[in-house]
């Protein structure tokens, strides 16, 4: 029988705590097995803040659809199950180096993002019946703090593989496509501040 193992790697991206993640996989004549998290190895490179996963959610989504750009109060961990997709992620955090930041991961099994709290997180299917898989280190709740950037925003630079059509509700949500802009969103963080 034939044994590969790849190990568990993390890199940071160009946003502020953001960690593009390897999970290990075990690989035989058999198939695979993905370690999605182990706190004592996740513990290396995960802020001390994340002490425990609270909620776990899994979406699944037609290929071209997009979901998101969220960043509620809540780190996330995610990565997909099934399929693959175009992760994007933007930082609005109004005290962090990096706002503005706009990073993209391509997710396949084993490829998982680990996003900040207050970090926007979105996603674009790749695939027919793509699972996306999130952990949260808090529970949602209704009226949760947090922003929504639209994935409509031209000036965030992101290349959606897939065009987007900003009047087609199957792939963008409506509440999505009216969701603020990142200059938008700037501009009322530097009037509150």
């Amino acid at each position: 029988m034939t044994l590969h193992i790849d190990p568990l790697s993390a890199k940071a991206g160009k946003i502020a705590g953001l960690q593009v993640i390897q999970s290990k996989m075990v690989t035989d004549d058999r198939g695979t097995v993905r370690e999605l998290y182990r706190e004592t190895s996740y513990t290396a490179f995960l802020p001390d803040t994340v002490t425990a996963w609270r909620q776990v959610n899994l979406t699944r989504t037609k290929r071209g659809a997009v979901r998101g750009l969220h960043g509620e109060a809540m780190a996330k961990l995610v990565t997909v199950a099934h399929g693959s997709a175009f992760g994007v992620y933007v930082d609005t955090r109004p005290d962090s180096p990096t706002i503005g930041a706009v990073v993209t991961v391509n997710l396949t099994p084993g490829v998982q993002v680990f996003v900040p709290q207050g970090v926007c997180n979105g996603f674009q299917a790749l695939d027919d019946d793509t699972e996306y898989l999130y952990f949260f280190d808090n529970e949602w709740q209704p009226g949760m703090s947090g922003v929504a950037l639209t994935p409509l925003d031209t000036e965030l630079g992101i290349e959606w593989p897939i065009t987007l059509d900003a009047t087609n509700l199957d792939q963008v949500s409506e509440k999505d496509a009216k969701a603020p802009t990142l200059k938008a969103i700037l501009d009322l963080q530097t009037k509150d501040a």
